[in-house]
């Protein structure tokens, strides 16, 4: 290797001997990243909902950026309500629906006249509160 000096003596560069090719400099700066995040998700926050996040991430010592990144990658999220759920629930309503049209019902014609149809009416909703509770989230 030889080293090429200018007219004041500075080094000005270096030479490979065998085919006088400048030696390979080191570049400056920061390395490049592999991944490039190029793509912007933008969302809306309440005041609250900002300060929040901008604690947990303090807290935890990252960017807000970065800890949504973060909690992202994480996060489990639960469908608000199966098929079989939202069956469940459209038949709650319909029982209350009839449970109204009883009670409207034993206001005219007296109580006992309805008691079997509200005693079957009060286990069908018994046994599907059952169903609702167990059934795991």
């Amino acid at each position: 290797m030889v080293t090429l000096k200018n007219e004041k003596g500075e080094k000005w560069m270096q030479v490979n001997d065998e085919n006088k090719k400048p030696a390979k400099k080191r570049l400056h700066g920061r390395p490049k990243k592999g991944i490039k995040r190029s793509e912007i998700l933008m969302i809306r926050l309440t005041p609250t909902e900002r300060l929040l996040i901008e604690d947990k991430s303090k807290k935890a010592g990252v960017k807000p950026s970065e800890w949504f990144r973060r909690a992202a990658k994480s996060a489990g999220i639960v469908p608000r309500f199966s098929t079989e759920e939202s069956g469940w629930y459209r038949l709650l309503a319909g029982l209350a629906n009839n449970l109204n049209q009883l009670t409207r019902l034993a206001h005219v014609e007296g109580l006992l006249s309805l008691s079997v149809k509200c005693r079957t009416m009060l286990t069908q909703v018994d046994e599907l509160m059952l169903k609702m509770t167990k059934h795991d989230r």
